[in-house]
């Protein structure tokens, strides 16, 4: 061998080397996060996501088919949900199973009503068009409920999937395709539990989450790579038993999503406003409030346009909130440092009602003129809101605060805590806005327009800029 021939070889060994010990490296330090909640829990939520604010849940399956829940029962928030139709039946709920026998008959089963889940005008394109005018930043939709039916052809699910029947096609990519290719974030809701698996019971719990459960999650985030995880029907078991734990290290440390992904609280009974990523609520109901409302941790509100997340063909007007209602509450929920997860309930052939579109559009018409009060925002450390016939609450970003209005001043707002302000403008008008700060509170004097030049509908941000 020559000197030279003698040399390439150690520098090609060397070269191979340096790739092993350089491929080592990374592979240890991408193994970052332990199995357990010590580690687990030091992942901060990724930027993008507590940026976004806003987002859309989609809830639809089989039960989308009898679409029912009692909206006028006071039993309680859960009795409303008509996507726990099937637990209804199960338990013998008097309400549901009247309802049930009288329309479909005793014989007709929570399955036999797959097949009429065709969603046969069901077009993603769409649906990412409204989501992306409504002002939301991401979308999550269910990839299956507690009912166990898929929305995907799940290899643990076989014959109770949308691709084997139903719409006999793979609702997860192609809403994701399409939701992607709006510039919106894609994330997937997935239930832990299943009413009526076989092996979903205390003594075969470990055998239901290594072979269908975690498998099936997996499965999820390889195929379809979702930026969002919202975990749920986490109440029967401790996260110990679901092995939660395990999941999310290899959803951290290996999977195709582990430097965007973003996860909820619902990892075990024991979890919620305690461990995981962003605490959760819906209806503003909580297991636990210690981490709600906590600015140093992120959270989400979650709940549907109407009484129920599924779709419930028996909701009225009266059970809907107008689009006023959904602008103040997503001004409530970001001037507290939360997010807010709207959902919308499709029928079971694919379409949006018409009243959930209009206040989807109704809220991006509102957006699109104050989103630069709601995105890349943060809680005002001084206060959320005021009381006063305005009903003003507050964001910020660096040095600009931004003054949200659910009513229109009719005479000058006063605002304490700032010592110095610069430029006060209304975000939407080009008018000046005269202010002034004194003593420690800043004075803005409401712009006098006529109706038709009011910059939007619902309420009026002022921004100030270079606050102290």
């Amino acid at each position: 061998m020559t000197c030279s021939t003698t040399r390439n070889f150690h520098l090609q060994r060397l070269s191979v080397l340096v790739s092993i010990t350089l491929l080592m490296v990374m592979r240890t330090h991408a193994q970052t996060y332990q199995p357990n909640w010590a580690s687990l829990d030091k992942r901060e939520v990724p930027g993008w996501w507590s940026d976004a604010k806003f987002g859309i849940f989609v809830h639809w399956g089989v039960y989308s088919v009898p679409a029912y829940a009692p909206v006028s029962q006071a039993d309680g928030v859960y009795e409303k949900y008509s996507e726990h139709y099937e637990s209804r039946l199960l338990t013998k709920n008097p309400l549901f199973t009247k309802f049930h026998n009288r329309y479909f008959g005793e014989k007709t089963t929570y399955q036999d009503f797959a097949p009429q889940f065709k969603a046969e005008y069901f077009d993603p394109d769409q649906w990412a068009d409204l989501f992306a005018r409504s002002g939301a930043k991401y979308v999550v939709l269910t990839s299956k409920h507690h009912d166990g039916f898929c929305l995907w052809p799940s290899p643990q699910s076989p014959k109770w999937n949308s691709q084997d029947i139903g719409p006999h096609r793979d609702l997860i990519a192609d809403l994701s395709s399409s939701v992607i290719k709006k510039g919106l974030h894609m994330g997937l809701y997935y239930s832990l539990l299943e009413w009526t698996h076989p092996l979903y019971n205390a003594k075969t719990i470990d055998e239901y989450v290594d072979r269908h459960m975690l498998p099936q999650m997996k499965d999820l985030v390889s195929r379809y790579k979702p930026e969002v995880i919202f975990s749920d029907g986490e109440w029967d078991y401790q996260s110990k038993d679901l092995k939660s734990e395990q999941f999310l290290a290899w959803l951290y440390n290996e999977s195709p999503v582990r430097n965007t992904v973003v996860v909820n609280d619902r990892w075990g009974k024991e979890t919620r406003s305690k461990h995981g990523g962003y605490y959760t609520t819906e209806y503003d109901l909580v297991h636990d409030k210690s981490g709600i409302g906590n600015s140093s941790h992120p959270w989400e509100e979650s709940r549907g346009i109407g009484t129920s997340y599924g779709y419930n063909r028996f909701e009225t007007t009266a059970d809907y909130y107008t689009s006023k209602q959904l602008i103040d509450l997503l001004i409530d929920k970001v001037s507290a440092g939360g997010n807010l997860l709207l959902d919308v309930g499709p029928e079971a052939n694919g379409l949006i009602p018409v009243i959930m579109q209009e206040r989807l559009l109704d809220m991006g018409a509102w957006l699109k003129v104050n989103g630069e009060a709601i995105y890349h925002t943060t809680r005002w450390e001084k206060k959320s809101s005021q009381p006063g016939p305005s009903s003003v609450y507050f964001t910020r970003n660096g040095k600009t605060l931004y003054a949200l209005c659910k009513k229109w001043p009719d005479k000058p707002l006063k605002i304490s805590g700032i010592r110095k302000a610069g430029k006060v403008s209304m975000l939407g008008l080009s008018d000046p806005v005269r202010s002034s700060v004194t003593n420690g509170t800043l004075s803005i004097v409401p712009p006098s327009v006529l109706p038709d030049r009011v910059p939007c509908q619902y309420a009026w941000v002022f921004k100030i800029e270079n606050i102290e």
